[in-house]
């Protein structure tokens, strides 16, 4: 159940990419008359913007009966990991049971939508070769474009905000135990938040892993790898001036990587720690 959900979610993601990227799309924009000769599609649209976003929603609900009508025969438990915090949805039956796969259903696309998001923030802000960071332009729109700080302080105020609007729905819900006091839920929301940032260790890695690749087999002078390089040189600035190459061997990506991914398990940790201590 887990993979099928897994697998929905990312048809939901391409079905909002598809929605995105018609912003993009010159043939969807409306032309002067003079250029209709010239970007007239060869067959008439048949779908619009609009109906990217009905096919999502009816996505969402439609899985959400499905898990309702077979989660409890499997006796099948959703959850959602934030990190700090696992949420548990029980399969359950009647309407309260629909109302929790609803709520669910909502949260995982919400869920791989915020990670895809906070995936692309940092390729935005560390501006590679413009040939590939037009691909990141696209899903973020006019969020590309705001100055740097801001898109660093972005994913922990989204993702603070979202937790504290979220806790009313599973608190009314009835899903699980959530602080009752508004100090409690504010601080929450804040250790919420700042998990958000864990989740750039697996763009950055994925980085500097295929720079150490592309340093040792040619693959070419695609684009794509001089936006790696380049990008993963930004990423390795903090250790520029320590002499890591030993002949033609360069240790630098392989302790960045390491570096980023013990500095991200152990902060993981300390937030975990830090919200289990919250009263409930």
């Amino acid at each position: 159940m887990s993979f099928i959900d897994f697998i929905l979610n990312l048809a939901g993601l391409l079905l909002w990419l598809n929605w995105r990227s018609m912003n993009f799309d010159p043939l969807f924009k409306r032309t002067p008359a003079t250029l209709m000769g010239t970007l007239r599609p060869a067959a008439p649209k048949k779908l619009q913007r609009w109906h990217f976003l009905v096919f999502i929603t009816a996505l969402l609900f439609l899985r959400a009966v499905i898990y309702w009508w077979i989660g409890p025969a499997l006796n099948w438990t959703a959850r959602l990991d934030l990190n700090a915090v696992i949420v548990s949805f029980h399969s359950r039956t009647g309407w309260a049971g629909l109302q929790t796969m609803c709520a669910f259903s909502f949260f995982s696309f919400a869920l791989t939508l915020g990670i895809f998001y906070l995936c692309l923030l940092p390729l935005s802000f560390l501006e590679g070769p413009e040939q590939i960071q037009r691909l990141v332009k696209i899903p973020l729109g006019s969020v590309d474009g705001w100055p740097r700080w801001a898109k660093i302080i972005l994913p922990f105020l989204g993702a603070s905000i979202f937790w504290w609007l979220a806790t009313w729905v599973l608190d009314g819900l009835q899903i699980s135990a959530r602080p009752t006091g508004a100090a409690e839920r504010f601080e929450e929301s804040l250790i919420i938040g700042m998990c958000s940032y864990l989740i750039w260790k697996f763009p950055f890695g994925v980085i500097l892993l295929l720079h150490l690749l592309n340093s040792y087999i040619y693959f070419g002078k695609h684009p794509f790898w001089k936006y790696v390089n380049v990008t993963a040189q930004k990423i390795m600035s903090p250790l520029k001036n320590i002499p890591l190459r030993i002949g033609k061997v360069d240790f630098a990506p392989v302790l960045m990587v390491a570096v980023i991914f013990f500095a991200a398990e152990g902060i993981g940790y300390w937030l975990w720690k830090l919200y289990s201590r919250l009263p409930l």
